[in-house]
């Protein structure tokens, strides 16, 4: 294995950025007005676009917690699936009784960061986080692969386990308790966060390091936009 000490090639890595690939022509500069609407149509349009040229999971998002479990606040980040967005904020679905779900009950506060380093932009998403209503778990969770359900039931999300063999024994178990079931139910420890943020920032990297910034602050019905320097 290569000296990692060495980190030369790291320090070389760059992209000069700057237009969409594929022939895009939405090679605009990121400006304040495209936040007349309010934050929640860009991100679906740039989701939107992300999809378009073929990105994989162009929903997935960075989601920071804040860990409290020694006594001292300790940051946590982990890529999640976006699910849902509504102008209320984005939501994603998990174990409540995993890690971040602990976190999130102890400190109900994260940050979420969707990147697409090939369309050269990111999206940042700060605020209070709440479970979702019942029934809207129970919507995502109809919609969700027969194996995505019984895989909820099977996992102790983030709990140690000795081997793979044991978690796939658990899980045949637990395809056999539910053989004979039309619907499996939504297990009582699952179920969505929704992410209200009071802070969107949105970024398109340009060349030079000179990258566009442009950052909504929401406190209730009253918006106000900025542009940050890069």
């Amino acid at each position: 294995m290569r000296d990692l000490d060495n980190s030369s090639d790291l320090a070389a890595m760059r992209v000069d950025y700057g237009g969409l690939p594929h022939g895009g022509n939405d090679d605009l500069d990121l400006d304040e007005t495209w936040l007349a609407g309010g934050w929640e149509p860009l991100l679906r349009h740039w989701i939107e676009q992300a999809t378009a040229v073929g990105i994989a999971e162009p929903n997935a998002m960075v989601l920071a917690t804040v860990s409290l479990a020694d006594g001292t606040p300790r940051p946590v980040a982990r890529t999640v699936l976006c699910k849902g967005l509504s102008p209320e904020g984005v939501i994603f679905y998990t174990n409540y009784d995993s890690a971040k779900g602990a976190q999130l009950t102890a400190l109900p506060y994260a940050a979420v960061t969707f990147v697409w380093p090939a369309l050269g932009r990111q999206v940042h998403l700060r605020g209070a986080v709440e479970r979702v209503p019942a029934e809207t778990t129970a919507a995502y969770w109809r919609s969700r692969p027969r194996d995505s359900q019984l895989g909820a039931w099977a996992s102790r999300q983030s709990q140690p386990i000795a081997s793979r063999a044991e978690l796939d024994r658990t899980l045949a178990e637990t395809t056999a308790r539910f053989a004979d079931a039309d619907e499996i139910p939504v297990p009582p420890h699952w179920g969505g966060f929704l992410v209200r943020p009071d802070e969107v920032e949105f970024w398109q990297g340009r060349r030079g390091r000179l990258h566009n910034r442009i950052r909504m602050r929401i406190e209730g019905a009253t918006t106000t936009v900025e542009r940050l320097q890069p």
